[in-house]
């Protein structure tokens, strides 16, 4: 019966959409709509809200997480960081095509760039000395991959897109591996 009554307001309110002599916010007309498609597709919206977030945060780290890696590859002093952040360039590109295939199977809009946030934490990178570099590179590494693991684990929970959900499982394995890897090179550091 809800339903019913919900595909009834639709159509009511698209017929009010049509009416030129209606004067509300055509920005509230289309939130109503879309309010009461939800109420219809309520399971599927969930899913894609959540595959939409999902998407957007794992694009924005990993962006971040290239941009961090050219940074290390071109500052670091240590060897073994530079291969890291190589490594950090080459895994993260590859997440980053399938993340922006998923997203675009599922027209789902993704950042340009990484987020204002990312960017600072980058830029104050950028500018360390090479003596700091290393380490503060490290840590860097340890608590974004930290961050990103709790990510993809919450995501690996979640009702999302059947594909997005396999991109998710076949993942982790390579970042909780990056994260071993980040430790012991931060503790060799210290």
């Amino acid at each position: 019966m809800k339903k019913y009554i919900v595909a009834g307001t639709i159509v009511c309110l698209i017929a009010c959409n049509n009416n030129p002599g209606n004067t509300a916010d055509p920005v509230e007309k289309a939130d109503s709509i879309n309010d009461a498609q939800q109420e219809i597709v309520s399971d599927v919206s969930r899913t894609k809200e959540a595959t939409s977030d999902f998407l957007v945060k794992a694009a924005d780290g990993g962006m971040a997480e290239v941009a961090a890696g050219k940074i290390g590859e071109e500052k670091a002093a240590s060897d073994v960081v530079k291969d890291f952040a190589r490594e950090m360039i080459k895994d993260h590109e590859a997440a980053n095509k399938e993340v922006k295939s998923l997203a675009s199977k599922l027209n789902i809009a993704l950042p340009a760039t990484s987020g204002e946030d990312h960017q600072k934490k980058i830029a104050d990178l950028g500018g360390k000395k090479a003596k700091d570099f290393d380490k503060d590179f490290m840590d860097m590494m340890v608590s974004d991959h930290k961050k990103t693991i709790d990510l993809f684990r919450d995501a690996s929970d979640k009702a999302l897109d059947p594909d997005v959900k396999a991109f998710v499982i076949a993942t982790l394995p390579t970042l909780e591996s990056h994260l071993a890897k980040a430790e012991a090179i931060q503790k060799a550091l210290k």
